[in-house]
């Protein structure tokens, strides 16, 4: 017995089901309301479909001579009379239909794709075929309604056989599980005897003959008993599949069941066209997995009692996905896989060379590994730190040094990490759980001796979920790491053959610990002179290729060049300078693709039209000689800046003002400053009293960009002093260093980037710390050569040198690169 009600499985008209999915029924008071039914009717043919009266069915229609009937019958008339065909004929002929049929209305109409039309048809009355009128385009017949005979309320067999076909249904549904709810709620609603043996004989499984035979069966009394037979037989049959497997399921074990039902999943696989993959099969598959990637004992045998739990446990298990997914990542792992190195050291050095200029440092570190490699293979990889500001090529000389060892690479970037477990990785106990970030690079590149670079180190978080820094300890740890065990592995990794890289911008974020394992190399920013050759050698090249444009149809002037690195860049690596020879790029690419011109000379004329006026007016040496005004330097992250500390004096109460966003190490500078010079009013000459009625106010522009750090103690004292001795400071002249009350000058950093701020503002002479003089072998070439330093161990011998007239002659230490 069927139950269809969906109009989704609607039957084709051509070659329909056998049970047409009945959608829904009409009660018999609705009769009234229904259409007049005309004498000749257009007769539309159906296979393999007999419908009965009242009920509601979709069709679909494609053949051309139905879909003409509807076309012209539907304008007028809305019944048309449906007759199920004797065979299989394209085109029937009228002896090629049953007799009875039934009249039905057209409810709904629906064209579809492909010329096909899909219909709702309401079933009203049986008729018989009278005479034929025509049958072209299609067939119209003269029709006779027929009534069917109804056997009198007072007959007791009557009424005992439909109570009788009612309860048989009524067991057969509930033996019948895929029957829907809606089925048995319209047949509880059934009151008419004749409706309810065409609602059941519509949906029973029965050949279309014997459908047939009860539509054209008119006593109602015969086609109930005839229904009732079916009904029965079909029952008995439902009775007995359920006995037999009430039966075969109280001989199941649970055993017997898992494996029934692991072959229905299998069967159910073959059906959707997936190969079923046999449980022990898969073992074996990941037993010769894990013997190819040759694990260290210790491993081998964990993996073996996790294959011993895989088949022991069920398939359908959730931990069967969990302990294969594990076990795969062990296999995955290159344990005795890794990259030959090339011990070539001079094609190291040009493959250095042409990738990155100058970084002399990194390249001869890197050298000196590779020495130590070739005379001792079994030695542990470095742990390095790129140090310096963005932008100057820490990230890319990682890949350029896996490429001159001949390592694969692999990138971490660990900015914004907060989960210690992204490097230690997850417990297996968790949903979702998977290795570290580590382990998961070296499954991906295949190797056990990559070049790994961390990125942005400095950038690592820490919340509730713990600390990464304190995870890379032991990572970063040679001592340590040659046994790392990941938390999702809980078996010991190598990591001692990984050259590890790190970057950072700032080594203050960097925990102490974590700073002590790594060998930090500072990458300072670049002169413009370095700018010039890095832009000339790799970024116009790159800038060129990326906008489609060759070399011979755009062509860059040094000057150029320069005009954007002075005028449109204020950084210490080289990013703004790519963006902004791409923006000029592009332009010269839109002229050259308009056809305006077929070849540009970039010229600072050109720059300056592409890029608007100059976004940079860099500080310069000062062109007059002011009582308290004197130069200083300052280190930022893009890199040594000039800075200009004025200070002024006034009637008040010996207070001092400090201005131009300064931090609390810088006031503090400022403070001692005062105080060391009042400390030394005998030997500047200053009146002492001077300090009582003055207030003093220090000045650091530019008024809007923070600046801290103790390097400024020198300038402000300067400032102080020049201030009440009335004594100009030299405008050729710039100065750094951190300053004690005993009037000592400790060292500072960033003394190159210092230094460069101080050769592009046109300072001559610059004073630094004795302390620094060992820095000096670190600067540029062209800082030493075009600079004099003055080497000061105490405010005397600044004061000396810095001010135009000199309170006290002193001996000054007078250092040149020249000699």
């Amino acid at each position: 017995m069927t139950g269809k009600d969906n109009a989704a499985e609607s039957t084709r008209v051509e070659r329909g089901a056998q049970n047409p999915p009945v959608i829904g029924v009409t009660r018999k008071e609705d009769d009234q309301n229904q259409p007049a039914i005309p004498e000749v009717l257009p007769i539309l043919p159906v296979r393999d479909l007999v419908i009965f009266p009242r009920t509601v069915v979709p069709l679909t229609i494609r053949r051309p001579p139905a879909l003409k009937l509807l076309d012209e019958t539907l304008a007028h008339s809305k019944v048309i009379g449906l007759v199920t065909q004797l065979n299989d004929r394209e085109n029937p002929a009228p002896e090629d239909l049953y007799n009875v049929g039934v009249a039905v209305k057209v409810l709904k109409l629906v064209r579809q794709s492909e010329g096909s039309v899909m219909i709702a048809v309401q079933a009203l009355r049986r008729f018989a075929i009278r005479k034929i009128i025509s049958t072209e385009p299609y067939i119209r017949a003269e029709v006779e309604l027929l009534e069917s005979i109804t056997p009198p309320r007072e007959d007791k067999e009557w009424e005992a056989a439909v109570k009788n076909l009612r309860e048989t249904a009524t067991r057969l549904m509930e033996l019948t599980p895929d029957i829907p709810e809606q089925t048995r709620a319209l047949m509880a609603g059934m009151d008419d005897p004749g409706q309810l043996a065409d609602f059941l004989a519509s949906n029973l499984n029965l050949e279309v003959a014997q459908k047939q035979y009860i539509l054209g069966e008119l006593d109602l009394k015969k086609r109930v008993r005839t229904v009732q037979l079916r009904v029965s037989s079909q029952l008995e049959i439902a009775e007995l599949q359920q006995k037999l497997q009430q039966d075969v399921a109280s001989q199941f074990t649970d055993a017997q069941r898992r494996a029934y039902l692991r072959e229905q999943i299998k069967a159910i696989q073959r059906e959707l066209g997936e190969e079923p993959e046999d449980a022990e099969e898969q073992i074996e598959q990941l037993r010769k997995r894990l013997e190819e990637s040759h694990p260290p004992k210790e491993v081998m045998d964990q993996a073996e009692r996790e294959l011993r739990r895989l088949r022991a446990i069920p398939p359908a298990s959730p931990e069967v996905s969990i302990i294969v997914n594990y076990l795969e990542t062990i296999a995955d792992l290159p344990w005795d896989k890794k990259s030959e190195d090339n011990l070539d050291l001079n094609q190291a050095q040009q493959i250095l060379d042409r990738d990155h200029y100058d970084l002399e440092k990194v390249k001869r570190r890197l050298i000196e590994y590779l020495a130590v490699r070739k005379l001792n293979p079994q030695g542990r990889g470095p742990i390095l730190c790129f140090l310096g500001p963005p932008g100057v090529g820490k990230t890319s000389l990682g890949q350029s040094i896996a490429d001159a060892l001949g390592r694969k690479f692999s990138r971490m970037s660990l900015g914004g990490i907060r989960d210690e477990a992204e490097i230690r990785g997850h417990r297996r106990t968790y949903i979702g759980a998977m290795p570290g970030r580590i382990i998961q690079e070296l499954r991906r590149v295949g190797t056990k001796n990559p070049v790994m670079m961390l990125d942005e180190i400095d950038k690592l978080g820490a919340d509730f979920r713990g600390d990464p820094a304190s995870a890379l300890l032991e990572v970063l740890d040679p001592r340590q790491n040659n046994s790392f065990v990941d938390r999702f592995l809980d078996v010991p990794f190598d990591l001692s053959q990984i050259i590890f890289i790190a970057t950072a911008n700032y080594m203050d974020p960097v925990p102490p610990a974590l700073r002590d394992r790594m060998e930090v190399i500072d990458i300072p920013g670049y002169t413009e002179r370095e700018k010039l050759e890095i832009a000339r050698r790799y970024l116009v090249k790159r800038q060129l290729e990326e906008n489609g444009l060759k070399p011979e149809q755009c062509e860059w002037t040094e000057a150029a060049l320069t005009r954007i690195i002075e005028d449109y860049t204020r950084e210490a690596g080289v990013r703004e300078l790519e963006r902004q020879i791409g923006a000029v790029c592009r332009a010269v690419a839109a002229r050259v693709a308009r056809g305006e011109c077929e070849r540009v000379t970039v010229t600072p004329e050109m720059v300056q039209e592409e890029l608007g006026p100059p976004r940079y007016i860099r500080e310069t040496r000062l062109k007059t000689n002011k009582p308290g005004v004197v130069t200083g330097l300052a280190y930022t992250p893009v890199g040594g800046e000039v800075l200009y500390i004025e200070a002024a004096r006034y009637a008040g109460k010996g207070d001092i003002t400090l201005t131009g966003q300064i931090g609390n190490v810088m006031r503090e500078s400022a403070q001692a400053a005062l105080s060391l010079v009042r400390t030394r009013v005998k030997e500047l000459g200053i009146d002492a009293d001077a300090f009582k009625n003055t207030d003093i106010h220090i000045h650091v522009p530019s008024g809007a960009v923070p600046k801290d750090g103790p390097s400024a103690g020198v300038a402000m004292f300067t400032a102080i002093a020049s201030l009440f001795t009335d004594t100009p400071v030299r405008s050729d002249v710039a100065m750094t260093g951190e300053i004690t009350l005993r009037g000592l000058v400790l060292p500072i950093g960033g003394l190159k980037e210092k230094s460069l701020a101080a050769l592009r503002a046109g300072i001559e002479q610059v004073i630094i710390p004795k302390l620094n003089e060992k820095d000096l072998v670190d600067l540029p070439e062209e800082a030493r050569t075009k600079l004099h330093f003055t080497l000061a161990e105490n405010v005397d011998d600044v004061l000396a040198v810095a001010l135009e007239k000199e309170p006290e002659p002193q001996p000054v230490h007078r250092w040149d690169w020249k000699g």
